[in-house]
């Protein structure tokens, strides 16, 4: 985290300084604050500076956020209705774009340092980021999982569902239910005044009850103008700290990548297709959140 220092005063590394008043809407309500010490959110920065936003231009920030989201849920909710045996990965793809460009978003991963499509599609022991190909045709018994983005008005939202094509056994469709309760977990503790690790700790103490394991090489992100922000978000809790102390405001990507085996996983040639070293099974599932001094708001689920 960057801080700016406007009056030669040391702070914390969890707080930005911004000298001015500044609006910022929560939940569709708008609160002006004149705090000396100001944390800025993961959507009010950049890398090199802290931005000073007029009221008039920041009464929308979380409304163009929130309406992001939106788009990015009903994205995924038309996407799970073509999965079925047979399609491709690429057709899943192409889709995808066309959902996001004719919602008038842009998506944000097709080119994102190099990636060549729109939409992450990573089949069975593909954990994420498994790059859409004609040849990769969905067969009864795989499970799929989509991770997307969008960027509308400037902001952007992430989010990923994990499927199943035809009829699963019962193990993956396990797997798929358990990745999904284990978000659900974590964003319990997604409160203003809790530490970023009672996250963390939350969804791999749920994972680990169930026999599965956390990817330990792949987290989760804060998110608002850029896709990747501060902070980091490990789906594990690590050794030391609790880390941050969540503010309300912060619009965060949460997304625990669950194995079948072990957590251990390798790139493939292709630089970008992350899988399970042991081959077996991966789910991933993901929301970008908005933490309030209450429940937290989930963004891009309708």
């Amino acid at each position: 985290m960057k801080l700016v220092n406007m009056f030669n005063t040391s702070y914390p590394d969890t707080a930005y300084k911004n000298p001015l008043p500044c609006y910022l809407s929560v939940g569709h309500k708008i609160f002006l604050r004149h705090p000396e010490l100001y944390y800025i959110p993961a959507f009010l920065h950049t890398k090199n500076a802290v931005l000073s936003i007029p009221a008039k231009l920041n009464l929308c920030l979380c409304c163009n956020q929130g309406d992001a989201g939106k788009i990015l849920a009903e994205v995924h909710e038309k996407l799970a209705e073509i999965i079925a045996p047979g399609i491709t990965s690429l057709e899943i793809d192409r889709k995808g774009e066309e959902l996001i460009r004719n919602a008038g978003c842009i998506p944000s991963f097709k080119g994102y340092e190099g990636y060549p499509a729109s939409i992450c599609v990573s089949i069975n022991d593909e954990v994420v980021h498994g790059i859409p190909s004609k040849e990769h045709h969905l067969f009864d018994g795989d499970i799929v999982s989509l991770d997307a983005g969008v960027i509308y008005k400037g902001y952007q939202s992430d989010a990923a569902r994990t499927h199943g094509v035809g009829t699963i056994d019962a193990e993956a469709k396990r797997l798929i239910e358990v990745t999904k309760e284990s978000f659900f977990r974590g964003i319990a503790f997604a409160k203003a005044g809790n530490r970023l690790y009672d996250i963390s700790a939350a969804i791999q103490r749920y994972v680990e009850s169930q026999g599965f394991s956390v990817v330990r090489d792949l987290v989760g992100h804060g998110i608002g103008t850029e896709m990747h922000e501060e902070p980091e978000i490990p789906n594990f809790k690590p050794k030391f700290g609790r880390g941050i102390r969540l503010k309300a405001g912060m619009t965060l990507a949460i997304e625990p990548m669950v194995n079948a085996g072990s957590y251990d996983v390798w790139m493939l040639e292709d630089d970008w297709t992350i899988v399970t070293q042991d081959g077996k099974n991966a789910a991933h599932y993901e929301n970008t959140i908005l933490v309030t001094d209450g429940e937290p708001e989930i963004l891009s689920l309708n």
